[in-house]
């Protein structure tokens, strides 16, 4: 048999946005996990992709196994993704699982359903890359901040009345609609956001950047007198402006929740749902896809049409975007993220310091181990030869495989575990 059950080594997306050198999350995982790896101080670290997608699939560190990658190695072997997963996805991983290190806010974007996405890459393969939906969950791993879903009706309409600019963007007959809405009818209040929200986002250029500057200055001023901003969200709106200047998606902070992780808490992005993840590290994990609809915080294409019609204009309060991990009755150690979809879920494990033999037990799926901390000899049935696991350690477990870990840190451990259960 070949070994089901091996290290990889992941590939580093370096893109401007991430932390640069030791700071960011994804360098130090990589350095602690090889030694050799010459962290550069300059350079930014921004994801690490663990997984078989084709623009950043993993390396096998087996030397025993013939293939270099993981997706070479799953083509050859689609029996190690699990009956279900392999006939539900037409024999590929289903997830690409991620670190990210956010030091810049990321664009103000949306994943397309699986229709929409159909459509686009029909269209426009240039931008579109595939045909598939991106739903995504991000963990924190330290405290992290992002944009995402909005807000509910009348925090939106208290900054239409504390910040001028913003209302003089969207026009009065727009605002007072909005105004209007009552929350008895939230077809009506939907309808409302989305006409606020287009026009906004499709106000003539040289008119929003000389409202936007006209507002940054005011708020600048403010600041430096001493006064309270946080009607008119000022310590983010300088930020963010800070990082992209005569930026549109410096607005959309008015219509958006700002929403704060604590390590281990998570948020779910489903298809259509505004977001931009803004500070701190997190891991990630997502269906299969590159597919983003962009329209703002970005040097990139942006297509502000296709977000503004397809966007999910349901306002809800920034608490509801928190997903809840359920306890595990069988394994008190894990903790599962199940979001509503088919292609992945995600299992934090913390492993007690008081346990020194730990079971990752077997599930009917391939799935990807991360080591974030703690120290671990690995066995299987299914490996060559017993695997060092350290922090920044990654694994590819096949379906129905388990592993013996035996523990050598004295504070425990914490893995994140990315699978797919249908």
């Amino acid at each position: 048999f070949p070994p089901a059950v091996f290290p990889l080594s992941c590939v580093v997306q370096s893109y401007s946005w991430g932390k640069v050198g030791l700071e960011s999350e994804v360098a130090k995982l990589l350095a602690s996990s090889d030694p050799l790896v010459q962290i550069q101080p300059d350079r930014p670290y921004a994801e690490l992709w663990m997984g078989a997608h084709p623009r950043g699939d993993a390396i096998i560190r087996d030397n025993r196994i013939p293939q270099k990658t993981l997706g070479q190695w799953i083509a050859d072997n689609p029996a190690c993704l699990g009956a279900k997963v392999k006939d539900t996805f037409q024999g590929r991983l289903p997830f690409l699982f991620k670190v990210l290190s956010v030091n810049t806010a990321l664009s103000i974007q949306a994943h397309p359903n699986k229709e929409l996405a159909a459509k686009l890459h029909a269209q426009f393969p240039e931008h579109y890359p595939d045909a598939n939906h991106k739903p995504e969950m991000a963990i924190a791993l330290t405290p992290f901040e992002g944009l995402c879903g909005f807000r509910p009706v009348e925090e939106i309409v208290s900054f239409l009345q504390s910040v001028p600019e913003l209302r003089a963007l969207i026009g009065e007959v727009a605002v007072e609609q909005l105004e209007r809405s009552g929350s008895d009818d939230p077809r009506g209040v939907s309808a409302a956001l989305r006409v606020c929200f287009t026009r906004l986002m499709k106000s003539e250029k040289k008119f929003f950047v000389d409202q936007l500057n006209m507002l940054v200055k005011r708020i600048s001023q403010e600041a430096a007198e001493g006064k309270d901003t946080s009607g008119s969200n000022g310590d983010l709106l300088l930020r963010l402006h800070s990082q992209y200047p005569g930026d549109i998606g410096c607005f959309t902070i008015y219509f958006l929740n700002l929403v704060r992780l604590e390590p281990g808490e998570a948020m779910f992005l489903g298809a259509n749902e505004p977001h931009a993840y803004l500070h701190g590290d997190c891991v990630e994990c997502m269906a299969c896809s590159d597919n983003t609809v962009r329209a703002g915080l970005t040097p990139k294409f942006i297509d502000v049409l296709t977000l503004c019609e397809m966007l999910n204009y349901t306002p809800a309060p920034s608490s509801s975007k928190i997903f809840p991990a359920a306890q595990s009755q069988l394994d008190p150690s894990i903790y599962l993220y199940d979001p509503p979809v088919p292609d992945f879920a995600i299992m934090r494990i913390e492993i007690l310091p008081s346990i020194k033999l730990y079971l990752v037990s077997a599930v009917d799926s391939a799935s990807i181990l991360l080591v974030i901390q703690g120290t671990a000899v690995g066995t299987s049935t299914a490996a060559a030869s017993e695997m060092t696991l350290r922090r920044g350690s990654v694994l590819f477990i096949s379906a129905n495989e388990s592993i013996s870990l035996h523990l050598s840190s004295p504070d425990g451990m914490l893995l994140f575990r990315a699978c797919c259960l249908l």
